[in-house]
């Protein structure tokens, strides 16, 4: 049984924390927390709700669903009045009558103005959801209370028919003062486009907090946590980091899997989570990707999402696959891309879930094209394919980083790419060698010489120093070809100072993630420290 529900992200509960507190103080900072949907934000929401206790600020938590603004009216004031008399004393019941009849005698005036609310909304009022949002400030004047207001997946917000919803919102965004609002969205794409052009405020803007997968750190002492009982076969640990890109709903079931088996065999375990019918991860993906099929262009985007799970991500490969021009295939990618299904990084598309990413390359297509029937054939196949996985992590865990450094680039053929906001063309070189430093610390490194540019890589394991970057920056004047990459690559976490040092020798830092960034941009396993 998994231990717990809550797993890390401390950094971005304490800065929650500071913001909902600062309310009192009269600081009100909006937040908009973005990130995939299987990435935790609702659980670091329920989370913050869980922990923080403070009697002048009632928390309003709304899951915003598709459906009508008379239902959203009823939800929003049964919460809003429900987490008001919570610290009364009083015995209570997710009832709106019952909370209205409650609250009288405290908040008259706000019972009023929510009746009315109900009553009026009966005839399709247009600004009620900005009468409902300015409870909370009638509210705070009767009580002195703030409010917080979280509304979970707020672009469903869209589909309740409220008319001019974000010019109306914008509006009272700037005399709000003592109400916060925390949204949160899955669609980041359209989110920061909405945060961007409509709710973009001189006053009362939005914070962007941007959640990603758990970093390998964070897999690694998850999965440690949480199967410390069990013995793993070796490296099984880091293939599921690997596997599952760090997203914490994986890590999860996977784990509660591993638990439950008395074999712990990752193939069978997979095989009825993503190959057979009833398989939870299969039917996720296999709804996710009927969305596609209404579409005049379903085949295009299963392709291009094919294609890209296969390795062969480059706009200008897709194109000749498909036997389409590029500008034809604009639209069906920006589409892709407004979905938040891939992201764009240069010449180079990728399918942003991992597993979801597996699933299309060996289950979708395979039984798609399949010519047989035989599901004892295919279950045989998919298993052969997963043992592949496995084997070809363990190994690349196997070789130095100096040699995954060189095996990728090799890979190189002159293509785009975006690091640290810095975009890098990626030479095809003629001649990969390794080097050796004099340096105190650095020792190992790569040269890889192209037509027209020379790179030149320092290679280390450890905490990269100031004096590293002075170091190397004085082995890169030896060579005399013009002109340079140079690059200093780590695992380990690089410090502001050591960056910034790096900025002043236009020298590029590399840690892990940058690395992985490119090792999955090429379809190469990733490093699991």
């Amino acid at each position: 049984m998994i231990k717990e529900k809550f797993f890390g992200r401390e950094e971005y509960l304490k800065l929650l924390n500071k913001r909902v507190s600062g309310l009192k103080d009269n600081y009100r900072q909006n937040i908009a927390i973005l990130g995939d949907e299987t990435v935790g934000k609702t659980s670091l929401i329920f989370q913050l709700l869980s922990k923080f206790c403070d009697n002048l600020i009632i928390t309003t938590y709304l899951e915003i669903r598709p459906g009508s603004i008379e239902y959203f009216a009823k939800r929003f004031i049964g919460v809003l009045l429900y987490n008001f008399l919570i610290n009364s004393g009083e015995a209570l019941k997710e009832d709106l009558d019952f909370l209205l009849s409650k609250s009288q005698r405290y908040i008259p005036r706000t019972i009023e103005q929510a009746r009315s609310i109900l009553k009026t909304n009966k005839r399709k009022k247009t600004n009620i959801f900005i009468e409902l949002l300015s409870l909370c400030e009638i509210l705070h004047q009767e009580t002195g209370k703030f409010c917080v207001v979280i509304l979970d997946e707020f672009q469903n917000l869209e589909s309740l028919g409220i008319k001019h919803l974000y010019r109306e919102w914008s509006k009272l965004l700037l005399t709000q003062k003592n109400t916060m609002y925390i949204l949160t969205s899955s669609l980041k794409f359209k989110a920061k486009t909405i945060l961007a052009k409509d709710l973009s405020l001189l006053f009362g803007n939005f914070e962007q907090i941007e959640i990603g997968p758990f970093d390998i750190q964070t897999s690694e002492k998850y999965l440690n946590n949480q199967l410390d009982n069990l013995e793993l076969k070796i490296g099984l640990k880091e293939f599921l980091v690997n596997f599952t890109g760090g997203y914490p709903l994986y890590l999860k079931i996977l784990s509660e899997e591993l638990l439950k088996s008395k074999e712990h065999n990752l193939s069978q375990i997979l095989e009825n989570l993503l190959f057979c019918d009833s398989g939870i991860l299969n039917q996720r993906f296999s709804n996710y990707i009927k969305m596609f099929f209404d579409s005049p262009y379903s085949n295009d985007y299963i392709s291009i999402l094919y294609l890209i799970s296969s390795g062969r991500n480059k706009i200008r490969d897709i194109s000749h696959i498909l036997k389409k021009q590029k500008k034809d295939l604009s639209a069906r990618i920006t589409h892709l891309l407004e979905l938040d299904t891939i992201t764009r990084n240069g010449d180079f598309l990728k399918v942003n879930d991992r597993v979801f990413s597996f699933w299309l390359r060996f289950v979708y297509q395979e039984k798609l094209h399949s010519l047989t029937f035989d599901a004892r054939s295919q279950k045989t196949k998919f298993k052969d394919r997963i043992q592949g996985l496995i084997n070809e992590f363990y190994l690349a865990s196997q070789k130095s980083l100096s040699d995954r450094m060189a095996e990728l680039l090799r890979l190189f053929e002159n293509e785009t790419v975006q690091l640290e906001n810095k975009k890098i063309k990626l030479n095809h070189f003629r001649e990969i060698k390794r080097l050796e430093f004099r340096g105190r610390n650095l020792k190992n490194g790569i040269l890889g010489r192209s037509q027209d540019n020379l790179w030149i890589i320092a290679i280390t394991q450890g905490l990269l120093t100031e004096n590293d970057i002075l170091d190397f920056s004085k082995e890169c004047r030896r060579y005399r070809q013009k002109p340079q990459r140079k690059i200093m690559v780590t695992l380990e976490n690089i410090e502001t100072n050591t960056r910034l040092r790096a900025l002043d020798e236009k020298i590029l830092t590399w840690d892990i993630d940058d690395l992985n960034q490119m090792f999955d941009l090429f379809a190469k396993p990733r490093l699991v420290r």
